[in-house]
């Protein structure tokens, strides 16, 4: 090769991948010198939040999700991921993926917020908004009742968002398996990390907009969801009626909504799931997911392990790194 063909070589190398982020990795201890309370830090202000907001981890862990899997390929480039942009708000050059469709209503910026101010405080302009989304998304399982894991971190925050690839990347609540699956292949995903993510849907509330096309008219057929247990669609249609309002809150699980558990899978074996994307994990006749579920609803321990390393798999989907993006001093708005 010759010494131009290498240096073409090199570049292209460099264009692809950001040589910024050749010598980085994500860590556990990535700020036990710069801030080395971060995690008790976090722990405390959502412990307070939690005492008035029994919905704050599941809001923080849907935040996360949401933030890590906008990951568009251009140009053999991955765009986006892990990096703190559905925080950010609408300003010069930046369309906020706030108001993409799968993020309308969302909740859990306000906490957000608390946590990134009591880390000022203390060190101030150390530690990112999408590292803040990885590590207060832990507690909130903890604090749930969940599983615990040391949480990578050194990811650092998009100085942009990417309103269009929300809308495109993240499973909208009426998916069919046959989407949701590629849809996580392409993020590098299995069918075990879509069934073990999805069960984070063991705590929190969805709105009746976001399922009720389920309880009345079923992709256009006149007639409920024929998946719903009977007794089941019976609550949610008094919950929802046809014409009510669309923000009512229900349970995401109807046995144990606050707890962070294995009940949730044991719903869906009894077509109890409340959203289409839930229930589909073991109502599509054939699926693999069949048996994760089961297995899932039979041993909790299981589940938990299989969420912990599908949650460390997600939060390493495209992080910024090394010199890369910034570390944000308002998680709404680039420095």
């Amino acid at each position: 090769m010759s010494f131009l063909r290498f240096i073409i070589a090199i570049f292209f190398l460099v264009s692809i991948f950001g040589v910024s982020n050749a010598h980085y990795k994500l860590s556990p201890t990535f700020y036990d010198c710069t801030c080395p309370n971060v995690i008790n830090i976090v722990r405390d202000v959502m412990e307070q939040i939690q005492r008035r907001d029994v919905r704050a981890g599941a809001k923080i862990i849907r935040l996360h999700f949401h933030d890590c899997f906008v990951n568009v390929c251009e140009f053999h480039y991955l765009k986006n991921g892990c990096d703190g942009s559905i925080l950010l708000d609408n300003a010069t050059g930046i369309v906020s993926e706030k108001a993409a469709n799968p993020n309308v209503g969302a909740g859990g910026f306000d906490i957000v917020d608390e946590i990134k101010t009591a880390l000022e405080n203390e060190c101030p302009g150390v530690v990112s908004c999408a590292d803040i989304l990885a590590l207060a998304s832990e507690i909130g399982v903890v604090l749930a009742g969940g599983p615990s894991w040391q949480v990578p971190l050194g990811r650092r925050d998009s100085l942009t968002a990417n309103r269009s690839g929300a809308n495109s990347d993240i499973p909208s609540p009426t998916e069919t398996l046959a989407v949701m699956i590629p849809q996580f292949t392409r993020k590098g995903m299995d069918l075990t990390d879509l069934v073990a993510l999805s069960g984070a849907h063991t705590f929190g509330r969805a709105r009746c907009r976001t399922f009720n096309q389920r309880l009345f008219n079923f992709s256009g057929s006149g007639r409920p969801d024929p998946t719903i247990d009977p007794n089941y669609l019976k609550t949610l249609q008094r919950l929802c009626p046809q014409g009510g309002n669309g923000g009512t809150f229900a349970n995401l699980d109807k046995s144990t909504p606050d707890e962070f558990d294995n009940y949730y899978f044991t719903n869906l074996k009894n077509h109890q799931g409340l959203l289409q994307t839930d229930q589909e994990l073991f109502s599509t006749s054939g699926s693999s997911t069949i048996a994760i579920v089961t297995n899932y609803a039979n041993n909790q321990h299981k589940f938990f392990d299989d969420f912990v390393c599908s949650m460390i798999k997600l939060g390493n989907i495209s992080p910024l790194t090394g010199t890369n993006g910034e570390i944000r001093k308002d998680c709404k708005r680039i420095n």
